[in-house]
């Protein structure tokens, strides 16, 4: 969000500031800003080029100080020559006043200001608010009741099934020792999720009683780095995210930390040998045995009897079609949780949009689709490409950033629905491939997407012409349409491919819904 902060509430430095530009960083931008503001962050602000180059290149900053990724803000070309902004959250409250001393430009040529970060209010926007203390309230807190034991940072945005929580439990009984028999190291869970989704939070929590006695959480937002992909139950990390989540740890006074992976390839070598500020653990394989019933490490198991924890995409399938968990994998209480996260699907929210070329069918196979899903029992919105323009977009022409912005409304329509559980069908032509990503990244929030290409060749579309569209396009009097003067970039990630080209709209139809069906979304037979 851009917008002019008039006299009166922009930031102050001596004289009163007119006109200063307003601006709400994208989720990484403020995920930084949180982290530098609450003082997680040893920097004063965001980085310049020097600095960030330095850091993507050798993991240190220029004055030889260790630094995982660069801390960088990135701001639309219209700000790009401000030398002072004021930034705010998604709901525009004020947080910090950034003095500019660099604008630079990244090799894919986005705008960068560098610059010291001055706050002007203490953050209140974000999910779990009330488990976000900053690290100088932990370690205050810490000093109310010293201990002198090792604190073990857990650092997680994944639930905590039975492996892990073995895993937590021996390293802390491996730190305390040196404390006396029986002792553990105090355990500090770091919750990573966004600031306005809580993720797998709930769950994570759900496992507290069965965590060592002296265990505290928090939640922080970590930005989302290139090494790093997300998945429903969780991330995948990389060794600069994990050298993060180390700075991080060791900012809550952590000594030690262990991240929660979907597997046990953590590379702590590489990750130390960026010379984190505490020590990375790897700690010991654990499997489950078969014939004994119990989780133990990895050395005492039988081979042959040895079973490893469900994978990501087995747990989605079995919450997707609203099957229990096995008590072998994860305790009751976490599973439970993640039945509530992540509801059968025919109980989730739902998102379908349909892209392809003007007359391809599909806002022909949009309605009947609605048809056959509001028959299964589901409520459903048709969100057709025609009726938006007149409705949400009357006002947009059909440049390329026009037609963007229709997009993201539809998807951020589409998301919000899907938020409430709703199954929501959308039907525009979608040419461009970053749109439609950032339609799923907006509904997935939330929910599930399925994007149904409906690949019906040019021609096709052009003889189906019943409002004359190509032929005016032919002719130049209608600009910038897609598939004659303006592109139409094909999906590579499409769940279905649909061409009507002969086939009867009702085969189409059938074909998305047999689809639905399978994934779950639908009960295997219509109400």
């Amino acid at each position: 969000m851009v917008s002019a902060n008039r006299r009166g509430s922009g930031p102050r430095s001596g004289a009163e500031h007119v006109d200063t530009p307003v601006f709400t960083p994208g989720p990484d931008g403020l995920a930084h800003l949180e982290l530098i503001l609450n003082g997680t962050y040893p920097l004063p602000g965001f980085m310049t080029r020097t600095e960030a180059e330095a850091v993507s290149r050798d993991a240190r900053l220029p004055d030889g100080r260790p630094w995982p990724v660069p801390v960088i803000l990135e701001v639309p070309e219209e700000l790009s020559g401000a030398d002072r902004l004021t930034l705010t959250d998604p709901e525009g409250a004020p947080l910090a006043g950034l003095s500019v001393t660099e604008h630079w430009r990244d090799q894919g040529g986005g705008h960068r200001l560098a610059g010291a970060v001055r706050l002007l209010r203490p953050p209140t926007y974000g999910v779990l608010r009330e488990l976000r203390p900053s690290p100088a309230e932990v370690r205050a807190q810490r000093e109310l009741e010293p201990s002198g034991r090792p604190l073990l940072a857990v650092v997680t945005d994944r639930p905590l099934h039975h492996r892990a929580l073995h895993q937590i439990r021996a390293e802390s009984q491996t730190l305390g020792r040196a404390y006396g028999e029986g002792e553990r190291a105090e355990v500090l869970v770091l919750i990573d999720t966004g600031l306005e989704d809580e993720g797998m939070a709930p769950a994570v929590l759900a496992a507290e009683p069965l965590l060592p006695a002296r265990t505290s959480f928090v939640v922080c937002t970590l930005p989302r780095t290139a090494d790093r992909s997300r998945g429903a139950l969780g991330g995948v990390w990389g060794p600069r995210e994990v050298g993060l989540a180390a700075h991080v740890a060791a900012a809550y006074g952590a000594t030690h930390m262990m991240a929660v992976t979907d597997g046990e390839g953590l590379d702590v070598e590489r990750v130390m040998a960026r010379r984190p500020p505490l020590t990375v653990l790897a700690p010991e394989p654990w499997r489950h045995s078969a014939a004994q019933g119990l989780w133990m490490p990895l050395t005492q198991v039988d081979p042959t009897e040895a079973r490893a924890e469900l994978t990501d995409a087995q747990v989605e399938t079995e919450l997707a079609h609203g099957r229990e968990l096995p008590a072998w994998f994860t305790p009751a209480r976490v599973g439970a949780e993640l039945a509530r996260l992540r509801p059968a699907r025919t109980k989730r929210g739902l998102t379908l949009l349909f892209t392809g070329l003007s007359g391809s069918g599909k806002s022909t196979i949009a309605r009947g689709v609605c048809d056959g899903i509001r028959r299964s029992g589901r409520s459903v919105t048709l969100l057709d490409g025609d009726v938006v323009r007149r409705m949400l977009s009357s006002e947009l022409t059909f440049s390329r950033e026009h037609r963007e912005l229709n997009i993201r409304r539809i998807g951020y329509v589409a998301s919000e629905i899907t938020r409430h559980g709703g199954v929501t069908v959308c039907a525009p032509i979608a040419p461009y491939a970053a749109g439609r990503a950032e339609v799923r990244a907006m509904v997935e929030e939330f929910g599930d997407f399925f994007l149904v290409h409906v690949a019906t060749p040019l021609e096709v579309c052009e003889a189906r012409d019943r409002k004359g569209l190509y032929a005016k396009a032919r002719e130049g009097k209608i600009p910038e349409f897609t598939g004659i003067s303006d592109p139409y970039e094909e999906p590579q990630d499409a769940d279905l491919v649909v061409d009507t080209e002969g086939i009867t709209p009702e085969e189409s139809v059938a074909r998305v819904m047999a689809a639905l069906r399978e994934g779950g979304w639908l009960p295997d037979h219509d109400g």
